[in-house]
């Protein structure tokens, strides 16, 4: 392939991953940033959760700056078993207007709908019912079929999966960053795994969890970040916090006395406050690697190590 067939119609990619100047073009993203390693690419056809778009009756993935939505019934970025339920979501009675989250568990994939629609409809049930491969439906939280709860493993640990809970885009990347974490954290006897999920790191690192949502202790790490005294009964922290980045917890953690903070963002600009928050309090960022695992897109993920 030397060109993506949707690539300047369908607004899901920046930059055509398809083409020889890809990685050049991706890479000017992150010129500015202060990175000590190569970085890692990931390769297309491994995303395992996409969101789509539904209006009109029409489904599929809109347009760039566009309502108008582009009936992509097979995305070269997806894993095959995406690929091969999205012929039969299309053809499902949509109503109102919406997004269906599409994500592949470890027992099947799961299908979260999001409508201007509250309820969803009789023929929607049954339409839903007829095709294979997927083992939930919800629609506005609300279940339109649930064969088996679908279930994530995390380094052989099994957790159920909530839907539409966040999972890291493609199994490959999300093993990359655990196996990084995980070696960074060599020696630590007390870990702290901030904005936890669902366990990507806790288990690997027995650690400590703390995440409004998931396994670990429940706490809006936005609203009531750890305090800087209980911060530092660690000797490391690891934080994967959303794209809004981890203010108010950079700002406990700036003073504090934990030797090693790994940070693992998904947007550079946050890293980057965030980052300016911990090397005023004393922390020197000993490594910084930019992960391309939204592939197509402009978005980098950050795996960085600060130390004091």
């Amino acid at each position: 392939m030397k060109r993506c067939p949707f690539f300047g119609v369908c607004g899901g990619c920046k930059y055509d991953f398809a083409s020889p100047s890809y990685r050049e073009q991706k890479l000017s993203e992150i010129q500015k940033l202060p990175v000590t390693n190569a970085p890692i690419w990931t390769n297309p056809g491994t995303r395992r959760r996409a969101d789509f778009a539904f209006a009109g009756g029409n489904f599929g993935l809109y347009m760039h700056r566009s309502k108008t939505i582009v009936p992509v019934r097979c995305c070269p970025l997806m894993c095959p078993e995406i690929n091969d339920v999205l012929p039969k979501l299309a053809e499902l009675p949509w109503g109102g207007m919406g997004a269906c989250l599409v994500t592949i568990c470890d027992n099947g994939i799961d299908v979260a709908v999001t409508s201007t629609v509250p309820y969803f409809s009789s023929e929607f049930k049954s339409s839903a019912e007829k095709i294979p491969g997927i083992i939930r439906i919800t629609w506005n939280n609300r279940i339109v079929i649930n064969r088996i709860n679908p279930i994530i493993k995390f380094d052989g640990n099994i957790v159920e999966y909530p839907s539409g809970a966040f999972l890291q885009p493609t199994e490959p990347s999300e093993t990359i960053i655990r196996n990084l974490v995980t070696d960074a954290a060599t020696g630590a006897h007390h870990i702290a795994d901030l904005f936890c999920g669902l366990g990507n790191f806790t288990f690997t690192l027995n650690a400590d969890g703390f995440d409004i949502n998931g396994i670990g202790t429940k706490r809006d790490l936005f609203t009531h970040p750890l305090t800087t005294n209980m911060l530092n009964a660690y000797d490391c922290v690891v934080l994967d916090p959303p794209r809004a980045g981890a203010f108010a917890q950079c700002t406990q953690l700036s003073p504090s006395n934990v030797p090693r903070i790994i940070y693992v963002s998904c947007n550079p600009i946050t890293w980057r406050r965030d980052s300016n928050i911990l090397l005023h309090g004393g922390y020197k960022l000993k490594t910084l690697i930019p992960i391309d695992q939204f592939v197509g897109s402009a978005h980098w993920e950050l795996f960085s190590v600060f130390e004091k």
